[in-house]
């Protein structure tokens, strides 16, 4: 069949093909993407160096209100306790730098010197600004191999076991789902 013989059976019986739409966010991510993938220095060993040593970073979404917000979360491999946080409606780089400021204000005394924050190879931690940032506060870089969850295991737990918790089904506002968040 020819692509008018096709047209016109779906336009008498009533039938529609979504058209899918281009992700936006790819063209971000191709346009930010770099060279700078940094060594996986803990080969899964997050919980045998101890306290405030190895720190890992992921960011996840959350569905709210037809559309989703972002969350990165910066987390203690040891004690598996959430240092610091962000949450954007969009998945710009600011978010995640944002997390790693709030690190290092709330919890910069009580990091040691060479402490390894470990994450994915996303475009948000390959970023100039990002490796700055986390150069700048005498942190080790330290990445899981390329589509493999296992390597940042304990953050992709914690993240699947608070969407378990929360409930977002009376938060209307930006403010609201923080607060959500918050507890």
């Amino acid at each position: 069949m020819n692509l008018k013989k096709i047209r016109r059976l779906m336009k008498k019986y009533g039938l529609q093909c979504p058209i899918r739409r281009a992700n936006p966010y790819r063209k971000m991510k191709n346009a930010m993407k770099t060279n700078n993938y940094a060594p996986n220095l803990l080969d899964r060993e997050f919980e045998s160096y101890g306290p405030r040593l190895v720190l890992l970073t992921d960011i996840t979404y959350i569905s709210w209100g037809g559309s989703f917000l972002y969350l990165c979360v910066i987390m203690d491999a040891y004690t598996k306790q959430v240092l610091s946080y962000a949450l954007s409606p969009s998945l710009e780089v600011d978010f995640v730098l944002d997390a790693v400021d709030i690190l290092i204000r709330e919890h910069g005394v009580s990091l040691y010197a060479q402490a390894v924050i470990h994450s994915d190879q996303s475009c948000h931690y390959t970023s100039c600004k990002f490796i700055e940032l986390v150069e700048r506060n005498d942190l080790r870089r330290s990445m899981s191999r390329k589509g493999n969850c296992w390597d940042n295991a304990p953050q992709e737990s914690f993240f699947g076991h608070m969407k378990d918790l929360i409930d977002l089904t009376g938060a209307l506002s930006f403010d609201e789902v923080k607060a959500v968040i918050d507890d």
